[in-house]
């Protein structure tokens, strides 16, 4: 945490990204923290981790000091995580397409609020495109859950992350840290003319149903009411820029455990995580096989909009526009049985319906019903069906 003068002269400092003069000191206590060289080492040298914990604690510092030489910036940390990117993208899958960016303006900053499916690449995917189009990449939104660890959100905050709370006790607490939130964002867009990625609602959409949360809007627009009290809920939007984004994948790394989750959800009515199982996540969707991904960027929000709800159903009709349904879509919805007339086979082939059924056939019997939900709800939640 920082201190109280550091706070007042920065009020945004235990929330905000690192900045460039932090990033130096932020890689030694990452080169020298025991749980991520444990977390390393037990991942990449498991049997020298059993039988020689501090020599391979060792080896794993200095492999983080060697991999981060020259790295002095936030640009320069995320110069490397491009090379990651483009080597995940050329291994895990086939085809990378990006649309409606080019309808953006190159130096206006702009607030993504997208669809959201895995933990990590949604915002990765989207930053990616916007570096391949020689634009500045995002601030990045992310809850706190996922910072359990220290160094976790040191290595979110380099990459340009900032801290959305989730788990401050009591309303008075909640409302203080999203009032917080709320003015960080639109400073980043009008003040830093920095773009921001978000979430349309809080976690991932597990069951591939995309509609935001207008209590997220509410959060949004708590600053702009503030600063002018006379403005109205659509000069608030247009002032910040609101971009919806849509991510498709052809194959979710993550489907599996979706499913698994859901499934406990409906015979028990909770699910409980096992220790780690976020991070898990974030490594089986970087490293998992995704098939063909499109992400599409929509339109500015300008509309005089009289309410967050109203607000709310045009990014679901911008995003469920720009998703793009792949064959994996139209095959679990043929197999569901549920809408047989929304089902259309036009696009796919012998080779998508071999890989589908490839995968389906890993799935456990009673998690199949949850895994083809899906893939099928997409293609139903855009026809009105849900």
């Amino acid at each position: 945490m920082t201190t109280d003068s550091t706070t007042t002269n920065d009020p945004f400092a235990d929330i905000r990204p690192y900045k460039d003069d932090e990033v130096a000191a932020v890689i030694v206590r990452l080169a020298n923290n025991a749980e991520l060289l444990d977390a390393l080492t037990q991942f990449k040298l498991p049997r020298l981790a059993r039988l020689a914990p501090r020599i391979a604690r060792a080896l794993a510092s200095f492999a983080i000091r060697r991999e981060m030489r020259g790295v002095n910036s936030i640009y320069d940390f995320q110069m490397r995580i491009a090379s990651y990117m483009q080597r995940m993208i050329r291994t895990t899958t086939d085809t990378f397409e990006v649309e409606g960016l080019d309808r953006l303006e190159h130096d206006q900053a702009y607030l993504f609020i997208g669809n959201h499916r895995d933990i990590a690449l949604d915002p990765a995917f989207v930053n990616f495109a916007l570096y391949q189009a020689g634009r500045s990449t995002v601030r990045i939104a992310i809850g706190d859950n996922l910072l359990q660890k220290p160094y976790v959100s040191d290595l979110m905050r380099l990459n340009k992350s900032f801290i959305v709370p989730r788990s401050a006790k009591g309303k008075r607490a909640m409302l203080a840290a999203y009032q917080l939130l709320s003015r960080y964002i639109r400073h980043s867009i009008s003040e830093d003319n920095h773009s921001i990625w978000m979430a349309q609602r809080e976690g991932r959409a597990k069951d591939g149903i995309d509609r935001a949360d207008p209590a997220i809007i509410k959060m949004l627009t708590m600053s702009g009411r503030q600063a002018d009290k006379q403005a109205t809920l659509g000069d608030i939007i247009r002032d910040m820029k609101m971009v919806p984004v849509s991510i498709s994948y052809e194959y979710d790394p993550c489907d599996l455990q979706k499913a698994r989750e859901l499934y406990a959800m409906h015979t028990e009515g909770a699910y409980q995580k096992i220790e780690f199982e976020d991070i898990r996540s974030i490594v089986a969707g970087i490293t998992g096989a995704k098939g063909r991904i499109k992400l599409t960027f929509g339109t500015p929000l300008s509309a005089d909009f009289e309410s967050p709800e109203a607000v709310a159903q045009q990014i679901d009709r911008q995003v469920m526009k720009g998703y793009h349904l792949f064959p994996s879509h139209q095959l679990a919805l043929e197999a569901s049985g549920l809408a047989p007339d929304l089902v259309d086979l036009t696009e796919v082939t012998d080779a998508d319906r071999q890989r589908f059924h490839a995968r389906l056939a890993e799935v456990p019997t009673h998690l199949r019903d949850w895994w083809l939900a899906q893939y099928a709800n997409p293609v139903l939640n855009r026809a009105g069906r849900l």
